[in-house]
C-alpha cells in the first residue's frame, strides 16, 4: 500500500484473544528478496542492549512508512532542520524493524479437526451428517446464520480474534494488511479454500434438497435472503460473494422449473437477486462499486488475492479482466482497492466487534461454517487431504450429477 495517499495512522486494537495462530516457520532465506528483508533493523538497534531491545514497538510496515513520513513533514516545517533530522533518524533507529514470519502451513487442518457433528473416519457426504447440517440450517433465520458465518470469517481472515503474538509474528495488526503483502501468500490461499469450499457446500445444501420442486424454490429463496442479510446488515462482502457464487454455479442455473416456482412464489426473491444483488456483484467484481466503509466487516478481497495468486486460483469462469475490453481498468482498480484494504484493518476489526456484540452462537452452527467441517463434509477424512485441483475437479461431477437427478436434461426426441 502506498503511504502517500493516507495521512492518518491506522489504528493498533486490542484484539480479543483466540486460538493459537497457524504453524509458523522464521522466514529467513537469503536468496529471495520478499518484502519482510527490505528494511532490516538499523546497525545501531542491533548494537544496543538487551534491556532495550524488549523496549522496541512492533510497527506494521503501513504505520513505520506513515511515521516515517510525518516526521518527513515536520522537518521540512521546522527552522532546525539539521537538529530535527538527527532527532528523526534516532528515532527511526529506536522504532527498529522485527522480521515477520513466513507462514508454510494452511491455518486449517482437518485431519486433526475435532467434530461435534463428524465422525473421526468419514465418508464424503455421510447422508446422516448432510441430514444433520440441513436440518441446522433449516431451523435457523438468515439474520442468524449470517452472523455465524461473518464470525468464522472475521476469524479466519485475522479481522478479529489477533492476539499480541499473532501481530508480531505476522508483521502487521491485521491479516487485511497481511493479505496484500508477499508474506500473505499462506493466507491469501487459505481465503480462497475458504471462499470455494462455502460456495460447494451451498450448492450442496440446495441440490440436495429433494423434496418438490416447491421445497427447494422455498430454499433458493432463502439463499437468496442470506446473500442480502450478509451484503446490507451485515457488510460482509466475502460471504456474500461466496453465497452468490452458488446461486450462480451452472449446476443451479440450470434448474428451470426451480427458478420459474421461485419467479412466481416468490417474487420479492427473484427481483431482489435478479435486480439488486447481481448488479452489485458484477459492479464488485468490476471494482466500480463498493459498500460503505462504515458498514463493511469484511471487504470484497477475492478479485484481490485470485490477481495475487493467479497461479494457485482455481477458477472455470473468465475473471472479470479477462472477460472486457477495459480489462487494465479493472486490474489497476482492484490493485488501488488493495491500499484501501491495507490501511482500514482497524475500522473493519472495530465494524465487525459492533455488528456481532453480544452475539455467542451455537457451537453446531459455527462449526457447520468452518472450512475444517466444510472439507471433512464435502470430501471425507481421506479426500480432504488431497490437491485442490483434483477435489474441485471431482466435485463439479457430484454437483452436476445432483443437479439432473433433480432435473433431467430434455432430449431433443422428446420435444
Amino acid at each position: 500500500p502506498d503511504p502517500a495517499h493516507s495521512s492518518h495512522s491506522t489504528p493498533c486494537h486490542g484484539y480479543a484473544h483466540a486460538s493459537p495462530s497457524p504453524s509458523v516457520n522464521s522466514y529467513s532465506d537469503p536468496d529471495t528478496g520478499h518484502y519482510c528483508q527490505l528494511h532490516p533493523t538499523s546497525p545501531i538497534s542491533r548494537d544496543r542492549p538487551a534491556h532495550d531491545t524488549k523496549q522496541l514497538p512492533t510497527k506494521s510496515y503501513v504505520e513505520r512508512l506513515k511515521v516515517e513520513e510525518g516526521q518527513r513533514g515536520t522537518v521540512e516545517n521546522s527552522s532546525g532542520e539539521a537538529e530535527a533530522g538527527q532527532r528523526l533518524k534516532a528515532e527511526l533507529d529506536f522504532i527498529g524493524f522485527v522480521p515477520p514470519t513466513m507462514e508454510t502451513t494452511s491455518s486449517f487442518n482437518p485431519a486433526a479437526f475435532q467434530s461435534l457433528l463428524i465422525p473421526l473416519d468419514n465418508k464424503p457426504l455421510e447422508m446422516t451428517v448432510l441430514k444433520k447440517v440441513k436440518e441446522l440450517l433449516a431451523e435457523v433465520d438468515v439474520k442468524t446464520l449470517a452472523k455465524h458465518i461473518t464470525r468464522v470469517d472475521c476469524l479466519v481472515a485475522r479481522i478479529l480474534g489477533v492476539t499480541v503474538e499473532m501481530q508480531r509474528l505476522m508483521g502487521v495488526s491485521s491479516g487485511m494488511e497481511l493479505l496484500t503483502l508477499p508474506h500473505g501468500h499462506q493466507l491469501r490461499l487459505d481465503l480462497l479454500e475458504r471462499f470455494h469450499t462455502m460456495s460447494i457446500m451451498i450448492a450442496v445444501d440446495i441440490l440436495g434438497c429433494t423434496g418438490s420442486t416447491e421445497e427447494r424454490a422455498a430454499l433458493l429463496h432463502k439463499t437468496i435472503q442470506l446473500a442480502a442479510e450478509l451484503k446490507s446488515t451485515m457488510g460482509n462482502m466475502f460471504s456474500f460473494a461466496a453465497v452468490m457464487s452458488a446461486l450462480e454455479m451452472k449446476q443451479i442455473a440450470r434448474l428451470e422449473q426451480t427458478w420459474m416456482v421461485l419467479r412466481q412464489r416468490h417474487t420479492e426473491g427473484a427481483i431482489l437477486y435478479e435486480k439488486k444483488l447481481k448488479p452489485f456483484l458484477k459492479s464488485l467484481n468490476e471494482g466500480k462499486e463498493g459498500p460503505p466503509l462504515t458498514n463493511t466487516t469484511f471487504p470484497h478481497i477475492i478479485p484481490l488475492v485470485t490477481l495475487l495468486e493467479r497461479d494457485e486460483a482455481l477458477t472455470e469462469s473468465p475473471e472479470p479482466w479477462e472477460a472486457t475490453d477495459n480489462g487494465v481498468e479493472v486490474v489497476m482498480a482492484h490493485l488501488e482497492a488493495a491500499r484501501m484494504v491495507a490501511h482500514h484493518g482497524g475500522l473493519y476489526h472495530t465494524n465487525a466487534e459492533v455488528k456481532l456484540q453480544g452475539f455467542q452462537g451455537r457451537a453446531e452452527l459455527l462449526e457447520i461454517f468452518s472450512t475444517e467441517f466444510q472439507l471433512r463434509l464435502l470430501w471425507g477424512s481421506r479426500g480432504a487431504d488431497s490437491s485442490q485441483a483434483e477435489r474441485y475437479e471431482k466435485f463439479d461431477k457430484v454437483l452436476t450429477a445432483l443437479s439432473h437427478k433433480l432435473e433431467p436434461a430434455v432430449r431433443f426426441s422428446e420435444l
